[in-house]
């Protein structure tokens, strides 16, 4: 893209920062026990101002209320909006971006900001703007731009209850050289390093010496992966290790073709496996054509190296 080109490329992109993305909209469901309790079981939340109308109704709200973090969940599209939507200027940015090759994308953060409560019966609406573009950068993905949303909630008092801040990197693509082959390199780019900290490097080191350990609770003897310093059952901070022979079947499986991240082999099949103790781990499965890859495989692990720093166990056909 020549300067000349890029500054044309950049007056069209910028036109849509404060663009309205949509006005002041009503979710399609009012706020409702029903979800607020689907929510609660699938994160685990036992919090009785949530669910417990009995304990609510003595409490200080006299009602149950909503997550917090529930605040966006209520305008969202859901599965009409695989079907097709009326565009809106965010749509049309995205589809400019892709015309000039910015066809990359990734979420980078959010952040959300909880003013007022919503309970029961509590209409949610949202209005969103695109609120900034970024100058042109150079990143690790590739040339490109973040964007940034901002929506903003209310209820249908038209009081405020809070705000999200989504950023989004749109970005060209960039096919990553591989590393040159010596006696003590392999031949594929360095992946994006795990982090290891207190609560998981004793999971890595493990790895690096070629065994695949399930943490397991003290107390009520509970599998659990990955890492985590709290068992999920009993809450019991107690906990040692058994190491797994990585024996294990398909429970869901996805073929990622793009983004290419580098240090991937593309199509790339993640899965999520049940090992043979009982607990489950989300590894690739590689050693065979992606389409031969199915729900109930048996599969057989192997530690290996993947790059020059990491080793970590991936899956074949057993």
């Amino acid at each position: 893209m020549t300067p000349e080109e890029q500054q044309a490329f950049e007056d069209k992109i910028y036109a849509y920062k404060g663009a309205q993305v949509c006005p002041p909209t009503p979710a399609q469901d009012a706020v409702n026990a029903a979800m607020i309790r689907h929510w609660a079981e699938v994160m685990g939340d036992t919090n009785p101002a949530y669910t417990d109308e009995a304990w609510a109704a003595n409490s200080k709200r006299g009602r149950t209320i909503a997550p917090p973090a529930m605040m966006y969940v209520w305008n969202q599209e859901g599965f009409a909006v695989t079907t097709g939507r009326a565009s809106d200027p965010q749509t049309d940015m995205v589809e400019l971006f892709n015309e000039y090759g910015f066809t990359g994308v990734l979420g980078t953060n959010v952040t959300q900001e909880y003013v007022r409560e919503v309970g029961p019966g509590d209409t949610v609406y949202v209005e969103m703007v695109i609120d900034n573009i970024s100058e042109r950068k150079a990143t690790a993905r590739g040339p490109g731009y973040f964007f940034e949303t901002l929506a903003t909630f209310s209820n249908q008092d038209g009081d405020l209850i809070g705000s999200q801040r989504f950023r989004v990197l749109k970005f060209i693509p960039q096919e990553q050289p591989a590393a040159a082959a010596t006696q003590d390199t392999l031949e594929v780019p360095t992946r994006i390093a795990s982090p290891r900290g207190h609560d998981n490097g004793w999971w890595w080191d493990a790895c690096d010496k070629g065994q695949v350990l399930i943490q397991r609770c003290k107390k009520c003897q509970t599998l659990r992966h990955p890492p985590r310093p709290m068992c999920g059952e009993c809450q019991s901070m107690e906990w040692d290790s058994i190491e797994s022979n990585l024996d294990g079947e398909v429970l869901s499986h996805t073929e990622l073709h793009h983004p290419k991240i580098p240090g991937y082999q593309y199509p790339l099949v993640c899965a999520v496996i049940r090992l043979g103790e009982g607990t489950n781990i989300v590894s690739n499965v590689v050693g065979c054509e992606p389409s031969e890859v199915h729900i109930g495989m048996k599969v057989k692990g192997k530690v290996e190296q993947v790059d020059e720093k990491t080793t970590l166990p991936q899956f074949y056909p057993a």
